[in-house]
């Protein structure tokens, strides 16, 4: 019986066909994330119910009045600075909704928002040529058809563009948020009047979190069969929670630094028992959302948040990788002098070459007046290191995980936490000191601004091919293991964005091809080169 494969037109005409031989082999997990037991997210799901990370909240918390036309509003600045009011409004959960076609399978902020969402929805198209032209040319083949997807990501504008793309590529889907201040919930209210199962609203308590992705996974007369993560909080818990069902899943596709690094840790303890397909290492991915998309999206959170002048500041960032490197080349530009924390001596001379002084956090920890963190571990950022701030520093991460500023231990009876407005807290210190702490320290460009729409499609088509390779994918291609995409399938992506720009490449005539030992269709650089 011949292999299935999965073919789309690339522009120039040529095929691109997913064969076993096209697919990248798997990536050694001790080269790629070292040893150790699987360490998962800090926010833990315990059994059936979950539990804030520190239990009963000891925080002192006083509130600050903001202008009605803060609220008045749906449009997209008031979703990203909304009420200081917004916590003593009803909980959705506790909300009888209906869309217009009388369904309630959702839990959203509220639904009559929809038509300003679907605003955002068509604005965002326009920004994303890539999964727009790939929802064309593969809608009539209905790739996904039979794909049922679990998915958790950010939902916003951008994301709701994939999620379509899917359903209209056959897929049935259900969805929740992966971080609870980045939602839009315009947005998110425009999916479920469109019939999608969507469980999310911006500002859920940790219990609600959990909630939503459950109700995802555990509904009536509908079983997943793929997973698409953004942080491993869905693969972590079907797997601990409906084991059965997890071995159900055909593949996961997982597109964030930490949900990647968590695979492995799985696979190196013989405990991923399915194919995964690490999205977060394409090109297409690690480059331009995290290294383009984070250069223009801390300037922009910043800004909105905070209303700072860049020029002068001392800006100290740790880590230097994709994520870092855009965040310190954007600051520089507007006159900052940056700092570098770093682990990994490549990393270091890196930043040492692009002219950044890399010094240990403590050393400038008493004169900086911004700290971003972006290096996916934990406790970067200490008590210790705030006590020692200045008056004024503002404190933020660009990493996708919470864990990063040690957030929890400024929730103490001593210090005053005083809201100025939606994700900006001030922590005021006994003797007057405040910080100033974005998001209460998770992703500050998806929490307090956006992202530029045009990086999303680059990082949405990526995932969508993934989707489609892994679910169609015949039996025994792919172990239980994490895969990389092929350079094909960058190349590819790539392509679908380049009409936008009025790009033309140029083709290699065979007497060149032959020289350099490649098809004159790609792929161009082998799967070791580094962009």
């Amino acid at each position: 019986m011949a292999e299935k494969e999965t073919q789309l037109a690339t522009n120039n005409g040529s095929e691109l066909h997913m064969s076993e031989a096209a697919v990248s082999k798997p990536v050694s997990n001790a080269e790629k994330h070292g040893h150790g037991e699987p360490s998962w997210s800090d926010s833990v799901y315990q059994g059936e119910l979950a539990v804030p990370r520190d239990g009963k909240s000891r925080r002192r918390y006083r509130s600050r009045s903001l202008s009605q036309s803060s609220t008045d509003s749906y449009s997209t600045y008031s979703s990203y600075t909304g009420s200081s009011s917004e916590e003593d409004e009803i909980s959705p959960r506790e909300k009888s909704q209906r869309n217009s076609k009388g369904s309630s399978d959702f839990c959203v902020k509220n639904i009559s928002q929809s038509a300003f969402g679907r605003r955002e929805i068509e604005i965002a198209e326009q920004e994303m040529p890539g999964i727009v032209a790939l929802r064309k040319r593969a809608a009539d083949d209905k790739p996904l058809k039979g794909a049922k997807i679990v998915g958790c990501t950010h939902i916003n504008a951008q994301t709701a563009v994939l999620i379509e793309t899917l359903v209209e590529l056959g897929a049935s889907v259900r969805w929740a948020a992966c971080n609870i201040f980045s939602t839009q919930n315009e947005v998110a209210a425009a999916l479920a009047e469109a019939g999608q199962p969507v469980f999310a609203w911006r500002g859920e308590s940790e219990e609600d979190f959990w909630w939503c992705i459950d109700r995802c996974i555990n509904t009536e007369n509908w079983q997943p069969n793929m997973i698409l993560d953004d942080g491993g909080d869905t693969t972590h818990l079907m797997l601990k929670k409906y084991p059965a069902m997890f071995k159900m899943i055909k593949g996961i596709c997982e597109e964030s630094v930490t949900g990647v690094h968590r695979l492995y840790q799985l696979s190196k303890a013989g405990k991923l028992t399915v194919p995964a397909m690490n999205v977060n290492d394409s090109v297409t991915k690690t480059m331009f959302d995290n290294l383009y998309s984070c250069r223009e999206s801390i300037i922009d959170s910043l800004k909105r948040a905070t209303d700072v002048m860049f020029g002068g500041k001392q800006v100290v960032v740790c880590g230097y990788g994709e994520v870092g490197k855009g965040c310190c080349q954007a600051l520089k530009g507007l006159g900052c002098t940056v700092y570098v924390t770093e682990i990994d001596p490549v990393c270091a001379l890196q930043a040492c070459m692009d002219g950044f002084r890399v010094v240990k956090l403590s050393e400038v920890i008493r004169q900086v007046d911004i700290l971003v963190t972006a290096t996916g571990n934990k406790n970067v950022v200490t008590r210790d290191h705030m006590d020692k701030m200045k008056n004024g520093t503002i404190v933020c991460n660009m990493g996708h995980s919470n864990t990063e500023i040690d957030v929890n231990s400024l929730r103490t009876p001593d210090l005053t936490w005083e809201k100025v407005r939606s994700q900006v807290d001030h922590v005021l210190w006994p003797d007057g000191k405040r910080i100033i702490l974005l998001a209460e320290g998770r992703l500050v460009n998806l929490s307090c601004s956006s992202v530029p729409s045009f990086v999303v499609s680059i990082t949405s088509c990526t995932q969508a091919l993934a989707l489609i390779e892994l679910f169609n994918a015949p039996a025994g291609r792919y172990k239980s293991d994490v895969y990389l995409l092929p350079k094909k399938m960058d190349e590819y992506v790539a392509s679908l964005h380049l009409p936008t720009f009025d790009a033309h490449l140029t083709e290699l005539s065979d007497e060149q091809a032959k020289y350099m030992g490649l098809n004159k269709a790609g792929p161009f650089k082998p799967n070791y080169y580094r962009y």
